[in-house]
Formats: structure tokens, C-alpha cells, sequence
């Protein structure tokens, strides 16, 4: 990492951990502001992946064409490359992201991490619509079934309809009577 990256990436780490205070009266922008904080690590991170990068091709470029006269360089670019390892674990203690095992064996693998997310798509999309068709099925058996009992059993159907009315009123009432207050009152959820 030259100066001007260096600089880059300590220009804005300053920006959210400097004690500056965020609102908490509006949870969308501390929430930007937290995301914005979890991609400056990360890219702090992989900032850090490229330096020692370029450090292991630096240390296998001296030692590929190593003499005597290349040790203290040598020496200088394995702690070089130590002091920049212990400096990327640091970094990544203070980010906190989770991949799936399933991630990391298509990786081993050599193929590609987005079909993991392509699957997981798929199969939620499929579990979805199974699920949609039950629900569906379910609600077109109850409306037939409403309709033959109702041709077949008029005044049962009525009576039916009549207890589902007064149970489904009855369910609001008590809803109704937890948000009024001591003086009457109705207590009114805030929006943040």
C-alpha cells in the first residue's frame, strides 16, 4: 500500500470511531452509518490481503534470486510481511462476517460462490411456491366446502358464520383494551 492508500484508509477510519455521537432517534441513519463502519473494515481488511500480497511476490522475488549480499532485504521483508500478517489478523478481529462452510467448499473446489447464493435463491423460490400451492389448495378446499355445506346445511352454515363473526370480535376487543390507557385514552405506537 503506497502513502496515498495508506492515507486513504486512515482519513476515513477516524470517521465513526472518533467519538463522534450518532442520534438514535433515527435508526436508518445510525444503521448507514454502522454499514458504512462494517465496509470500511472491510475493505480495511482487503487492503491489507493485497499489501501482503505484494509482499510474498517481493519475498519470493529476493529469495528466487537470493546471494549473500540480499539477506538484510531478505530479513527486512520477512518482517516486513510479519508485522503486515499481524497487522491484517487485528484488523479482522474487528470485522465480524460469517460464510457459510458451503461457501468455502465450493471455493476448495474451484467453483464459483455465487451458485451457493443461486441455489439458496432457488430453493427458497421453490419451498415458496410449494407452500403458496398448500395455502391455495387449502383456502379453495374451505371456500367449496362452504359452498356444499351451505347448499346441504343452510341454517348450520348461518349458525357457523354467525360464532366466526362474534370469536373474530371478540379477538379484538382484548387487543383493542391493551392500547387504551388508565384515563381512556388510546396509546399511539411512535414512528422513529
Amino acid at each position: 500500500m503506497d502513502s496515498s492508500q495508506s492515507a486513504a484508509v486512515g482519513g476515513n477510519g477516524g470517521t465513526s470511531g472518533n467519538g463522534t455521537l450518532i442520534s438514535q432517534s433515527n435508526d436508518t441513519a445510525a444503521s448507514a452509518v454502522g454499514a458504512d463502519d462494517s465496509m470500511q473494515k472491510l475493505s480495511q481488511v482487503s487492503d491489507s490481503i493485497q499489501k501482503t500480497l505484494g509482499l510474498i511476490h517481493q519475498l519470493y522475488l529476493t529469495v528466487s534470486t537470493y546471494n549473500a549480499a540480499f539477506q538484510m532485504p531478505l530479513l527486512q521483508r520477512i518482517n516486513g510481511l510479519v508485522a503486515e500478517l499481524d497487522n491484517m489478523v487485528k484488523l479482522a478481529e474487528k470485522c465480524n462476517i460469517q460464510i457459510p462452510m458451503e461457501v468455502v467448499n465450493l471455493i476448495d473446489d474451484g467453483k464459483n460462490p455465487d451458485e451457493f447464493t443461486k441455489d439458496v435463491l432457488n430453493n427458497c423460490i421453490a419451498k415458496n411456491q410449494i407452500t403458496k400451492g398448500k395455502t391455495d389448495a387449502l383456502k379453495s378446499f374451505r371456500k367449496n366446502l362452504l359452498e356444499e355445506l351451505e347448499q346441504n346445511f343452510p341454517a348450520e352454515v348461518e349458525t357457523f358464520r354467525e360464532s366466526r363473526a362474534a370469536s373474530a370480535a371478540e379477538l379484538k376487543r382484548p387487543v383493542q383494551a391493551q392500547s387504551a390507557l388508565a384515563n381512556g385514552d388510546v396509546r399511539v405506537k411512535t414512528e422513529h
